[in-house]
């Protein structure tokens, strides 16, 4: 009797068993209706990292790895100085034009504009995540490629993240390319007396850029962030504090209502494409040591940005009203003018580690990572392999006629791309069943967006192109 006793009891607890079990994965099911596999996977390869972790290093080497990533892991406020480095750009500076073209409506899209990146940059993080079985956020997926390979996984599993690959490879490049175009500009506008060409200037800046070879952590990459960051309140606090002085020639009748229609197309590309950072964010959420605090850092980052910008663009404006010039130093006074093109210079300089560091990472891991092995023949080959890159922006910044027009027609394409119309696309592709109606209509507004501003910047740079070859 009490065999048989104990047999009921064992089948009862199998059987409750198989019930727990079923109702558990048809709770998954219905939780995970796309990204069931993504997690599993995910949690096996992380077993395997740790169990093949384990079986190659001991006790004391496995504390030095651990030491090893607590010391390479960035903090927030080291993520804020990259995302600020990257929303706090060169275009900052056409921002009084802007104006100039799209009057109160400039101010309008400034704002605007800082909500709807600030919404892509959260919306494409939380693509990296998934909720298992108990409804916890379990980061699935580490990179840009990785969520787009997600989405296509059905049709083309690798396709959706090579065209990724392929679109941040070039943006990252052609920023990195505008920068010494820019440090060309910029020394050549400093020193006119010399008898040097922009493309020699470039030169000259190249030689600073070196050093970048030897970068390896994001850690470093944020120190440049937080310097450029500075040299951008520098030049923000003297163009305002010359602006204050002419206070006596500010007229709000500068402002108008009715603006030309391809002017204000124009100044949409200028005002949303000084925001955008997500190419830069999952990379960045990855290597936080707090990576929940990312929704804060960006909401924060984005707010002062915008607070910056407005700041800026509308005091600069009331200066010089109708006299505004495309790049506002230009407006300044000589001695003033040099003081803030230096200071320019100083940024340009400080910003290409992040895009420079971005690129080499993505093209790293896609071509010599996957082909080589060995440690020692790895190292030689980074350092060869970036100075390839870096030697590349140079040729390209002083060979490549008529650039700034051609980025223009890419970063058209590219830019708004990545910032408007893949995270938002991402995110209803992966979310569609737990996003709210708002949510959805939040998304697909943000995906026409970025359709109209895409098609408005590659007419607007053909039309420059076509205009500028006509002349010869």
């Amino acid at each position: 009797m009490a065999e048989l006793h104990n047999q009921r009891n064992r089948m009862d607890l199998n059987g409750r068993n198989i019930e727990s079990l079923f109702l558990k994965m048809v709770r998954w099911k219905d939780c995970l209706d796309t990204d069931e596999e993504n997690v599993n996977f995910a949690r096996l390869d992380e077993l395997n990292k740790i169990h093949s972790e384990e079986e190659e290093s001991p006790g004391s080497q496995s504390q030095v790895h651990m030491h090893h990533v607590q010391t390479t892991l960035i903090t927030t406020w080291e993520a804020g100085w990259n995302v600020t480095n990257a929303i706090q750009g060169i275009f900052v500076l056409g921002l009084p034009y802007a104006l100039l073209h799209s009057g109160y409506s400039g101010l309008f899209l400034i704002i605007l504009a800082a909500v709807f990146c600030c919404y892509t940059g959260k919306i494409l993080i939380a693509c990296l995540y998934e909720e298992n079985e108990d409804g916890q956020l379990v980061r699935v997926r580490s990179t840009y490629e990785d969520i787009a390979n997600a989405c296509c996984r059905e049709l083309f599993p690798k396709l959706g993240g090579r065209i990724v690959n392929v679109t941040q490879v070039m943006e990252l490049i052609m920023t990195c390319i505008l920068y010494l175009v820019v440090s060309g500009n910029l020394l050549s506008h400093s020193f006119p007396a010399l008898p040097v060409t922009e493309g020699t200037w470039s030169a000259i800046a190249f030689v600073a850029l070196l050093p970048c070879v030897f970068i390896k952590t994001l850690k470093l990459v944020s120190q440049f962030s937080f310097l450029c960051s500075l040299v951008h309140f520098v030049i923000h606090f003297v163009v305002i504090t010359y602006c204050l002085t002419q206070m006596h020639r500010w007229s709000w009748a500068t402002f108008s209502f009715s603006v030309e229609f391809e002017d204000f197309l124009v100044s949409v590309g200028v005002i949303i494409f000084s925001y955008t950072s997500q190419i830069f964010l999952p990379t960045l959420e990855g290597s936080m040591k707090h990576p929940d605090e990312c929704r804060f850092m960006l909401n924060w980052t984005h707010f002062l940005a915008c607070v910056f910008k407005t700041s800026f663009a509308l005091t600069a404006f009331l200066t010089w009203g109708e006299e505004t010039k495309e790049v506002i130093t230009d407006n300044l006074p000589s001695a003033l003018q040099t003081l803030v093109n230096l200071c320019l210079l100083m940024k340009a300089l400080l910003s290409y580690p992040l895009p420079f560091f971005a690129v080499t990472e993505i093209l790293y891991a896609c071509v010599i990572q996957r082909n080589w092995k060995s440690s020692s023949k790895l190292t030689l080959l980074a350092v060869i392999f970036k100075s390839s890159i870096l030697l590349l922006t140079l040729l390209m910044a002083v060979f490549v006629p008529h650039f700034a027009l051609l980025m223009g027609l890419t970063g058209s394409i590219t830019g708004a791309a990545m910032t408007f119309l893949l995270p938002s696309l991402f995110h209803l592709k992966l979310k569609w069943k737990k996003l709210m109606f708002l949510e959805k209509c939040a998304d697909i507004s943000i995906f026409l967006l970025g359709i109209f501003c895409s098609l408005a910047g590659v007419v607007c740079s053909i039309k420059g192109l076509l205009k500028v070859f006509g002349q010869k």
